[in-house]
């Protein structure tokens, strides 16, 4: 999809009025601080139904044991309105130049609430199919849940970035 076409179906990027709060069927700790948990997380309005069923679906799959095991349920963030990584410099500069139109193709899309990162420590943005935990074989049900709600995986898709799962194709 095209920036154009994305703002046209779900709406300028950090529009609170997309966005609603989706509650967790089981606690996501956040993956920077493992001393503190969350049960809820902002997700853009639209994709809230599929992620429901996809964390409702992963619970009756793994079962609670097997996703804390497993790091299904560390939390490395959803709604973000920021640039992708890497390209932060020249969406300012965008920005800067008064060029926001032209600065959107930057931005990620965890700046519509249409993106979810899991287990990022493992899951580096760099990581390939040989060293990404969500590429060995106990995941493939959670990835396959995943797209069974509409829901892409970008290390399937791109070969990097396994921890980032979003609600529309790459």
């Amino acid at each position: 999809m095209t920036v154009k076409t994305i703002i046209e179906k779900y709406g300028e990027p950090g529009a609170v009025k997309n966005l609603t709060t989706l509650y967790t069927p089981y606690p996501l700790v956040i993956a920077w601080d493992k001393s503190k948990t969350v049960n809820r997380f902002q997700i853009h309005k639209l994709a809230a139904p599929s992620m429901t069923k996809i964390m409702n679906e992963l619970l009756t799959t793994y079962g609670l044991g097997e996703i804390n095991r497993l790091g299904i349920n560390l939390f490395g963030g959803a709604y973000n309105n920021r640039p992708m990584r890497g390209t932060e410099e020249r969406y300012n500069a965008l920005i800067k130049a008064g060029r926001k139109e032209d600065a959107c193709q930057f931005l990620s899309t965890h700046a519509w609430g249409l993106a979810i990162d899991l287990y990022p420590e493992k899951n580096p943005l760099k990581a390939t199919s040989k060293t990404a935990t969500f590429a060995k074989p106990e995941y493939k049900a959670m990835i396959d849940i995943f797209y069974k709600h509409g829901w892409y995986s970008l290390g399937r898709e791109k070969g990097f970035d396994f921890m980032h799962y979003q609600f529309i194709k790459p």
